[in-house]
């Protein structure tokens, strides 16, 4: 399959998804390469519950059948999923913690882009903490924590901060796109109650930044 299986079960199956791959395919022939087609090879019954966008990495739930993604959509609708999110980011944000609350909205002449529209967006608020800050390359590690999941709603939070990903070719400044060789971005734990076992589970895979 070429993608790693970090969590296994009759119901569900969790993937550390490498950066630069769709989770679902994409439009044409040289598109089809994406996480859930690599996992179908080896479990074909496999189902896309959420996705991730191509340039982030990181843990990816595949549902097993048609009643485990109808359960663990719903547990994403109602937002009873925790999403936590590692990113690295241009300068040093002036709170060591806080949260985004600005509305989103597709940029349509610039699309798949993402912008704050506070008349039509959609509500999108993110939380974020301060990791660790290195002075000496201008940049910040944080902890991000979505409690809305509008597309790229990370990378247009932090760039309406003044602190943009690391790495990130849609939102990035000049300074910041070739800081990095990918987008510094990585869901690296998700925590939930299994709707069909009651256990509380919890899967962490670190970044590779």
């Amino acid at each position: 399959m070429n993608i790693d299986i970090i969590h296994q079960d009759e119901y569900l199956i969790a993937v550390n998804k490498p950066p630069g791959l769709l989770s679902v395919p994409g439009r044409g022939p040289h598109n089809q390469d994406c996480a859930i087609s690599r996992v179908q090879q080896k479990f074909p019954n496999s189902r896309t519950i959420h996705r991730l966008d191509m340039a982030t990495s990181g843990i990816l739930l595949i549902a097993q059948n048609v009643d485990s993604l109808r359960a663990f959509s719903k547990l994403f609708e109602t937002r009873n999923i925790n999403k936590h999110y590692v990113a690295v980011v241009e300068g040093m944000p002036e709170s060591d913690a806080g949260e985004v609350n600005l509305p989103l909205i597709c940029d349509w002449p610039n699309r798949p882009k993402q912008m704050v529209c506070h008349e039509t967006g959609k509500s999108a608020q993110t939380a974020f903490r301060i990791l660790e800050r290195d002075h000496e390359h201008n940049r910040t590690r944080l902890e991000l924590i979505p409690l809305t999941g509008r597309s790229h709603q990370l990378r247009v939070h932090m760039l309406e901060l003044g602190h943009p990903i690391l790495g990130d070719q849609f939102y990035g400044t000049e300074q910041s796109r070739k800081a990095a060789n990918r987008l510094l971005l990585h869901a690296n734990r998700l925590e939930f109650i299994h709707p069909f076992t009651g256990l509380k589970i919890k899967l962490e895979e670190p970044a590779k930044f």
